[in-house]
């Protein structure tokens, strides 16, 4: 599984696919304050990413690729 959830945090590793998306909105609906992991992440399929904006998750550990970061720091950077 491409997700771990534990107590206060989410840790992705490798690739997150689209069936982990839904498992991630109800971690993320009942842990609100939980941080989220994406430094060992190499994929982020794009459901899951929607759901990380949908929950206005702004403080994250960065995924290792800079590729992916940087495409991961765009989609949840704040909004004025």
């Amino acid at each position: 599984m491409a997700i771990d959830y534990q107590k206060n945090r989410v840790v992705f590793s490798e690739v997150a696919g689209a069936e982990e998306a839904e498992g991630l909105l109800e971690w993320l609906s009942k842990h609100p304050k939980g941080k989220i992991d994406l430094k060992e992440c190499s994929h982020l399929h794009p459901a899951n990413l929607q759901v990380l904006m949908a929950v206005g998750c702004a403080a994250y550990v960065a995924p290792g690729d800079a590729g992916l970061a940087a495409w991961v720091a765009t989609a949840l950077r704040p909004r004025p």
